[in-house]
């Protein structure tokens, strides 16, 4: 890949993978659903906020991206030259965060899968689809690793646009949904839908899929551009799909749903009961995929972050092995997330252990907006590929609407915490 010529690697279709890869990591049932619940209750007037949404993670993924080609460095190692006061948020954050949500997404997929085949219980299908998301990505191959998330995007999509397609959707409401605006007591479901659509910390791992995909230079920079576009586009139309179906199925018919990933079965049998028994199973294929593939890209993604984390924290050098996919510290964070987490299957989930994981989860996005805001205006990066002044203009703004929301999700870990 290294000796390609810039005429070599100008944007094919055929080289778009990495953006994918990180948009359909970041979609999983809880966005589903928070993107459902909104269409349920104001029908498409927040059609809006997830085309922001979209945008806003366009914005971030390509500095991340922009940043590891134009220095060769990994997104820590930018955050790590900040000062060690990164380290000490960033190491805490990814360990807490992997426990827990190792156990959040096994119980997702088991959900699903217990949904299409009761014969096993949610835990043991949660078990299963651990071990198999391990055996996807143990030996590090980002080949195997992206043809399986392909795969899953495309079950996925299909799915989710057949039920809105059957819902048959008003155009004309669907277009005045883009105009914005904010109904009475919508604003946290407006931050909810633009801030959970397409990944938190996943998102800074697509400098570790470029790399691996082979992209290590400037010279990749328009491909990379065009991977996270065409990413983004397709989690749009994916994420305004589910708007639609929460809009037409439920809001017209004053539907109520569950929370969570048992939100995604009910919407199932909503789905079944309306237009037949085959129309609730394929979305609860789209329900398992998106679920599968979130696991399967943490399983990846997050473990080349904590390999790099761990790796530096050892001493060891950007080139060392073990910093690498498939290396010493790439394998451990897998099992963290196989194997301690499949406890809180059957015990419940610890307070204090949430409680950490929503605050520490809660920053991560103004985390990352602000740190972006910093890396790239300064001479961490040449000159070229620094910040243009709208690109600050709307990193500004990623920091204030993910700021408003960590506020709202600490009020809410802090209500949670003493009630």
């Amino acid at each position: 890949m290294a000796n390609r010529t810039d005429h070599q690697v100008e944007p094919k279709w055929s080289l778009v993978g990495p953006g994918l890869v990180v948009a359909a990591t970041g979609v999983g049932a809880a966005d589903l659903i928070a993107t459902t619940v909104a269409g349920s209750k104001y029908g498409y007037a927040l059609l809006w906020a997830v085309v922001a949404g979209c945008f806003m993670k366009v914005i971030l993924v390509e500095g991340a991206g922009r940043y590891t080609l134009a220095t060769g460095n990994t997104i820590f190692e930018g955050w790590r030259s900040l000062g060690r006061w990164t380290s000490w948020y960033f190491g805490p954050y990814i360990v807490i965060w992997g426990f827990v949500y190792g156990a959040a997404a096994m119980a997702g997929v088991g959900l699903a899968l217990y949904s299409l085949f009761p014969f096993l219980s949610v835990a043991a299908w949660g078990i299963i689809s651990g071990l198999l998301g391990l055996a996807l990505v143990w030996s590090g191959r980002y080949d195997l690793f992206e043809r399986a998330l392909t795969a899953m995007v495309i079950l996925m999509f299909f799915s989710m646009l057949i039920a809105a397609i059957f819902t048959l959707p008003n155009l004309g409401e669907i277009f005045a949904g883009l105009v914005p605006r904010i109904p009475e007591g919508a604003l946290i479901n407006v931050l909810s839908v633009a801030g959970g659509v397409g990944g938190t910390i996943t998102l800074a791992a697509y400098g570790y899929w470029i790399r691996e995909k082979g992209w290590d230079t400037p010279r990749f920079m328009r491909v990379m551009r065009l991977d996270n576009q065409v990413a983004y586009l397709v989690t749009g139309i994916f994420v305004v799909a589910t708007l639609i179906v929460g809009a037409e199925l439920l809001y017209s018919a004053g539907i109520a749903i569950g929370s969570g990933d048992q939100g995604m079965v009910d919407l199932a049998r909503v789905l079944g009961e309306r237009y037949g028994a085959v129309m609730g199973t394929v979305f609860l294929i789209g329900f398992w995929a998106a679920s599968m593939s979130s696991l399967v890209g943490v399983w990846n993604g997050v473990s080349l972050m904590f390999a790099d984390y761990a790796g530096q924290q050892m001493g060891r050098p950007h080139d060392h092995p073990d910093r690498q996919s498939g290396g010493l510290y790439y394998k451990a964070y897998i099992l963290w997330l196989t194997f301690p987490p499949m406890i809180m299957l059957f015990l419940g989930q610890p307070v204090y252990l949430i409680l950490a994981y929503g605050v520490l989860g809660a920053l991560f996005m103004p985390f990352m907006s602000i740190t972006l805001l910093w890396i790239l205006n300064t001479d961490r990066v040449p000159v070229e590929w620094r910040n243009k002044p709208v690109t600050n203009i709307l990193l500004v703004i990623c920091t204030l609407a993910f700021a408003a929301l960590a506020l709202n999700q600490l009020q809410g870990v802090i209500a949670r915490a003493f009630s």
